[in-house]
């Protein structure tokens, strides 16, 4: 029996790390939380074990794992990096999916179009290792869920059920531009709509799709993102990373303003071509079902629910040194520890 860390920073974290959490407990291991940011005060279900950031540092960890860009350095323990999300390409690759920041020993990958870059950096910096795994969070979408999303999707009776979901980021968010035009699809009734939006969105956007709940419509919190996209059967986006997390079950989707549109994505700009958009997302083209089953096998080919015990099974090869030695981490990571722990309020050794 050993113990772990889990470390998020945002509420979005949380979903991430609740299946590596039961994988582990499923082994008979101790595993504790370090929610700390936009995740402090929210807790995972016991058996979990929250603690702080002293807690952490006497924990002594046999491996922490993060669901943020960071992870605290001073527990001790390997440090693996889960991802908060997918690449959607929001930003260069220099400051987004592929920055390294010389925090993490192992990085566990969702697919090809990631390992492949992240292998290139390792061979060129080599002071982490990379393994293709999966991401926890998707186990739920590929297991049986107890009738989760199906209570979900009831009050939709015989109708078809759209989602929507919408990144934080203002230039990039759909939430603003749409609200008038999914109202009206709402209002229309002749589909169930479960209406969703990043957590760091403005609160006066939750109070306006909120109003929109009612025998049409439901708004789902973050900690219940995977049921409903089991749930859905057409996803309403924008460049937010629930575009590919929809994409791994190969269900169509309808962005608004992409910043990187893609062949299985139908993209518009208008909100006035809103309802014909959901039309050829609700009726797919041959052509649009291939390239979703093609852009999901290179992000996601996973879908056993197993990544969890995938990301375990890396760890536990990281450990046994099987991966390869590791060069010294960038004198650069040194400094963003001690930000860290400044975040964290931990100066003990």
């Amino acid at each position: 029996m050993a113990d772990y860390l889990l470390f998020a920073t945002e509420r979005y974290g949380l979903p991430i790390l609740q299946p590596l959490a039961d994988a582990l407990h499923a082994r008979g291991d101790r595993v504790h939380a370090l929610l700390a940011g936009g995740a402090a005060g929210l807790a995972l279900p016991a058996p979990v074990r929250a603690v702080d950031a002293r807690g952490a540092a006497a924990l002594r960890p046999r491996a922490v794992f993060s669901a943020s860009n960071e992870v605290p350095t001073f527990a001790g323990g390997a440090k693996v990096q889960l991802f908060h999300g997918f690449n959607v390409e929001k930003r260069a690759d220099g400051r987004g999916h592929f920055r390294v920041r010389g925090l993490f020993d192992l990085y566990c990958t969702q697919g090809p179009a990631t390992t492949a870059p992240f292998q290139e950096l390792s061979r060129k910096l080599r002071h982490f290792a990379v393994v293709q795994t999966g991401w926890p969070k998707l186990d739920p979408l590929f297991r049986d869920d107890g009738g989760a999303s199906a209570a979900l999707r009831a009050p939709a009776g015989a109708r078809p059920v759209a989602m929507f979901a919408s990144t934080f980021t203002e230039r990039l968010s759909a939430a603003p531009h749409l609200l008038e035009a999914i109202a009206a699809q709402v209002a229309e009734g002749g589909r169930y709509w479960l209406l969703t939006l990043h957590p760091k969105c403005p609160p006066e956007l939750f109070e306006r799709y909120r109003a929109l709940a009612g025998p049409n419509a439901a708004f789902i919190e973050p900690e219940r993102l995977v049921t409903a996209q089991r749930a859905a059967d057409v996803l309403l986006a924008d460049t937010t990373s629930v575009v590919s997390e929809f994409v791994v079950q190969r269900k169509p989707v309808v962005t608004f303003r992409n910043r990187a549109p893609k062949p299985h994505m139908l993209d518009f700009d208008d909100p006035a071509r809103l309802p014909r958009m959901l039309e050829r997302a609700f009726d797919p083209a041959p052509e649009l079902r291939a390239a979703l089953a093609a852009y999901a096998d290179a992000i996601h080919p996973y879908r056993d629910g197993g990544s969890s015990g995938r990301v375990i099974e890396a760890t536990e090869a990281l450990l046994a040194g099987t991966l390869g030695p590791l060069a010294r981490k960038p004198l650069s990571a040194r400094w963003r520890a001690l930000q860290i722990r400044r975040e964290l309020g931990y100066w003990g050794r």
